[in-house]
């Protein structure tokens, strides 16, 4: 069975929006590599949708992108990608599949048939599966400024507070610090 790792982006006050944080190379070569390391991805619909919207044109070439960025989106590309929605069931960019039913089974199954682990990467969808106890770990990259709004992560609440043991804190040039936790049993 492979370990479902949440991992985002995070400004110190909590932000979680996509427009927020440094995305520079070290910022994509550092989630690239959480990529290569997963043996699929797994997004909410409102994060899928945002990510096919711009992700695969530059995959195709059809913007100007620096090396990490444009390495980043052909590995995307070409990784597994399952999208849970109750209300999209048409997923037409490449290696993209639906996930509907039972989430906690459903999510468990993934997890069961990829060995190498999922990457997850949607805050609305982490709370309902960290409700559900489904998340190992955690690996955040939290960027050197206070945002001042939202969405912040776990906005939406857990039912308790979550126990992690740090498994690394790597500082990364541009200021972020790459932070690695597990879950504490």
């Amino acid at each position: 069975m492979g370990l479902l790792t949440f991992s985002l982006n995070v400004t110190l006050d909590g932000c979680i929006d996509h427009e927020e944080g440094i995305a520079d190379a070290e910022t994509h070569a550092f989630f690239t590599r959480l990529m290569d390391e997963a043996g699929a991805m797994l997004f909410g619909r409102i994060t899928y949708e945002m990510m096919e919207s711009y992700w695969p044109a530059v995959a195709r070439g059809d913007f100007e992108a620096p090396p990490a960025i444009r390495e980043w989106a052909v590995k995307l590309e070409a990784k597994p990608k399952y999208v849970v929605s109750s209300t999209r069931t048409d997923f037409p960019w490449a290696n993209s599949h639906h996930i509907a039913g039972d989430l906690r089974t459903r999510v468990q199954r993934l997890k069961d048939a990829t060995p190498a682990g999922v990457l997850l990467g949607s805050g609305t969808l982490a709370t309902e599966l960290d409700r559900l106890d489904l998340i190992d770990e955690y690996q955040f990259l939290v960027h050197p400024m206070i945002a001042g709004h939202g969405p912040t992560l776990y906005q939406r609440g857990l039912p308790g507070a979550r126990r992690l043991a740090l498994v690394s804190a790597k500082p990364l040039r541009n200021g972020a610090v790459a932070l690695h936790y597990r879950r504490a049993h």
